[in-house]
């Protein structure tokens, strides 16, 4: 086969696009699906989420090393037939426990997706960092709008028509990676980071590239309420499964709408300030979700949300390139992907728990608190290293 010369940008895009499409079929209906389909309990559809989480942060770990270590268009191969089989697989066969067998090794093989999709785009060099993870982190949503729009439409026909579905999208990202994927980075991203163009002193930006990684651990373990307990809850309250999926719809359009426009913002706000805004923002909406009783109030807080991931989300795998170079992207972005998945484990099962010994306004309260806390060290460092930059 052809060996391509340069990564090309609309490429990622693409594969982050039908990856994203494929997986958002799944992720929303995964905890209402093993509680109300399969008759399992909120707690097992917990446990369930957790493994899905383990598996996926097991993926990105793997598949970073394997980026930097084996070969990146392998690695990529890799992940994305893993992660195509199960997906068919679930056409056949989707009771009780193969579901969750099956989406585990689903997740596992999406974690390697996940880190690939963000290395390959480090390797970019005809663009900007943080102009290539904007424009990936839009394909990403225009995944999500897709994906989360069709299974609102068809849940209620058919199971095995949305996971039908999802395969085709699955099967077009396997093909798509066979025919554009076929080159290896490393020595594409090694030219961003020439000794002559790396930045002096870097190893003092890892402290502060760890804080960040906390915070993005405590945003995930808060997003994945949305994903997963949110859902129960929502329908509880009388509001139907299709609303909710519609506010994922939601939450994609207005970040394909509000990217571009926030693409605009880089002459005028420094990265790291425009990310701390975001994440203020997006930590607020669960502030305000304490208040939210009916959909018009869900709706209003979503919007809150999705304003700061538009701000904050895209920049932060550029903000780590930007603190730690490309030299090694691979590790780097698989320890971003790998707290993800982290606080996506967590987040269902702290939720779960913090319901049934308490209740909604405190879970909502306290994951609160645990982004403003972590986003206060992150904070308090950069202060500290301006300061020492303008000595």
């Amino acid at each position: 086969m052809k060996k391509e010369k340069t990564v090309q940008l609309k490429w990622v895009a693409l594969a982050s696009l039908l990856n994203n499409t494929g997986a958002a079929f799944i992720w929303p209906l995964t905890t209402m699906y093993v509680n109300k389909y399969l008759g399992q309990t909120l707690t097992t559809a917990g446990v369930v989420m957790l493994l899905i989480s383990i598996a996926m942060m097991a993926g990105n770990y793997i598949g970073g090393w394997l980026f930097d270590h084996w070969s990146s268009y392998r690695t990529a191969l890799l992940g994305v037939t893993c992660s195509t089989i199960p997906i068919i697989l679930l056409i056949f066969i989707h009771g009780w426990p193969w579901y969750a067998v099956l989406m585990v090794i689903n997740s596992f093989s999406d974690g390697i997706n996940m880190t690939i999709v963000n290395s390959y785009g480090t390797a970019v060099a005809n663009h900007p960092a943080r102009f290539v993870f904007n424009y990936i982190y839009m394909a990403f949503n225009v995944g999500v709008v897709l994906g989360t729009l069709l299974v609102g439409v068809l849940l209620p026909i058919s199971v095995v028509l949305v996971f039908s579905v999802a395969s085709a999208f699955y099967l077009g990202l396997t093909l798509m990676v066979l025919f554009t994927f076929n080159i290896e980075v490393k020595s594409i991203g090694q030219q961003r980071s020439k000794p002559g163009r790396r930045i002096k002193g870097r190893s003092k930006f890892i402290a502060l590239v760890f804080l960040i990684l906390i915070n993005v651990m405590t945003i995930h373990i808060s997003y994945s309420l949305w994903e997963s307990v949110m859902a129960v809850h929502m329908t509880n309250m009388g509001i139907p499964f299709y609303a909710y999926s519609l506010l994922w719809t939601l939450n994609g359009i207005i970040i394909i709408i509000g990217q571009p426009l926030v693409n605009k913002l880089s002459p005028y706000m420094r990265l790291s300030t425009q990310i701390v805004l975001g994440i203020l923002i997006f930590a607020s909406s669960f502030f305000f979700l304490i208040f939210a009783h009916n959909l018009v109030e869900f709706v209003i807080d979503f919007v809150v949300l999705t304003i700061g991931e538009t701000l904050s989300f895209a920049g932060l795998p550029a903000w780590i390139t930007q603190l730690t170079g490309t030299a090694n992207a691979g590790h780097y972005q698989g320890l971003y992907n790998i707290v993800i998945s982290v606080g996506r484990a967590i987040g269902p099962l702290y939720g779960g728990y913090v319901i049934e010994h308490g209740n909604y306004q405190e879970l909502f309260f306290s994951v609160f608190m645990l982004m403003i806390v972590t986003l206060m060290f992150v904070g308090i460092k950069l202060f500290h290293i301006h300061q020492q930059q303008a000595r």
